[in-house]
């Protein structure tokens, strides 16, 4: 990569991170390409190239003989108590949601699938996709599900567009799961994938669900763009149980 398209990645995403964190709030101007290029100690062709990257994403907006401003852009609220569809998550922020299969194959189990409780030679179906709004690449993920819980004439060119449809049409619809969560930075493919630099923090979920019966039946790696979510918890106090002593005899 060209060292000043390296350097405008690196600005963007130094920008991006003071947009994401109100550092830069809704409606804020941004400083001149001079200002900027002096803060950064780049060049004002770098300043031009990180900022057009921002403003096609829908991040920065221009107005004419005024500047550049910071837009108006909704985060996306991520509830992590519950499982569901990322891309009605995406529509009910208001962006358009979409999705791209990257790739879909059979694969052969490894020492990686040990959550899904398989035995040697056993396949699954290894699914890898790109989730997008407004055009953009917010989630990168990639799916496993053992293949002997699908039905035989599983069509890998079409495959059914939600996984959890997929399972529930093959008598096997996930009923819980659990999940972990930590940061994570990105490496040369997800920050290929997901547009953004290599070593940009990204927030990483792996989550197994199961069955009814607690069958293991997908186990999903996935890398979203932080500042694309705000993450929900929803916490509940835990109560002292109240102890009642009877003292008759």
């Amino acid at each position: 990569m060209p060292i000043k398209s390296l350097l405008a990645d690196r600005l963007r995403d130094e920008l991006l991170e003071e947009i994401a964190s109100a550092q830069m709030p809704p409606g804020t101007k941004l400083p001149t390409e001079g200002q900027l290029a002096t803060r950064f100690n780049v060049s004002r062709a770098t300043v031009r190239e990180a900022v057009t990257s921002l403003v096609e994403a829908g991040y920065v907006t221009r107005r004419h003989g005024s500047g550049s401003y910071v837009a108006e852009r909704r985060r996306m609220p991520h509830g992590l108590d519950s499982t569901l569809s990322y891309l009605a998550m995406i529509e009910s922020a208001g962006a358009h949601a979409g999705m791209r299969v990257l790739d879909a194959v059979l694969d052969h189990c490894s020492k990686l699938d040990s959550p899904l409780q398989l035995s040697q030679g056993d396949t699954v179906l290894a699914v890898e996709r790109v989730r997008t709004a407004d055009g953009q690449p917010v989630i990168y993920s990639r799916d496993r599900i053992p293949a002997w819980l699908l039905k035989g004439d599983l069509d890998l060119q079409n495959l059914h567009p939600s996984l959890f449809g997929l399972l529930r049409s093959s008598g096997h619809a996930a009923d819980h799961a659990t999940a972990t969560l930590r940061a994570v930075a990105s490496t040369s493919r997800t920050a290929k994938v997901l547009g953004v630099r290599r070593g940009k923090p990204l927030l990483y979920i792996e989550e197994i669900d199961y069955d009814r019966d607690g069958t293991p039946v997908m186990l999903s790696r996935e890398w979203h763009v932080s500042e694309a979510f705000d993450v929900r918890i929803n916490r509940q106090a835990q109560t002292t149980p109240i102890v009642s002593w009877n003292t008759s005899s």
